[in-house]
Order: structure tokens, then C-alpha cells, then sequence
């Protein structure tokens, strides 16, 4: 169905019927535009927890290096196997 078909099925609607299918239509908008904000703040809310991150480990003066990760990898060959 295209557009232009849409619109003149629109235009056969009563009133009431019209009236319902713009709130129905502006409420899956309002839907949309909030599920839209919702995922574009948690992409902010992620970057500023960074942000606060890396601020507390500067100010804390911490620091690292290749020293502190290099013994954490588990190099045993894994649980045994019984066949």
C-alpha cells in the first residue's frame, strides 16, 4: 500500500475513527522519541562514568602498568577430561 493510498483510506474513515488513529499514531511516536532518548542517554551515561573513572584515578594518583597485569592470565591447560 502506498502513501497516497494510506491517506485516501484515512480520508474514509469517520471522525472518530480519525481521531483514535492519531492518538494512536502520536503515541507510537512519543514510543519511539523516548525509546530513541532512552538509548542515547545511556550511551552518555556510560562516557561520563568513564570520565568519572579515569577523574577518581587521576586524582587518587593511582597508576598502572604492564606490572600489575602480568600474572593474571591462567596458564593451566584447563579441567581434565574423563573419556
Amino acid at each position: 500500500m502506498t502513501l497516497q493510498e494510506i491517506l485516501h483510506a484515512v480520508d474514509e474513515l469517520s471522525v472518530d475513527e480519525q481521531t483514535f488513529l492519531l492518538s494512536a499514531l502520536q503515541l507510537k511516536l512519543s514510543e519511539t522519541t523516548q525509546q530513541d532518548q532512552i538509548d542515547e542517554n545511556r550511551g552518555e551515561d556510560f562516557w561520563q562514568g568513564i570520565l568519572h573513572f579515569r577523574a577518581a584515578i587521576e586524582r587518587e594518583g593511582i597508576e598502572f602498568t604492564d606490572e600489575d597485569f602480568s600474572n593474571l592470565r591462567d596458564r593451566s591447560p584447563g579441567r581434565e577430561i574423563e573419556l
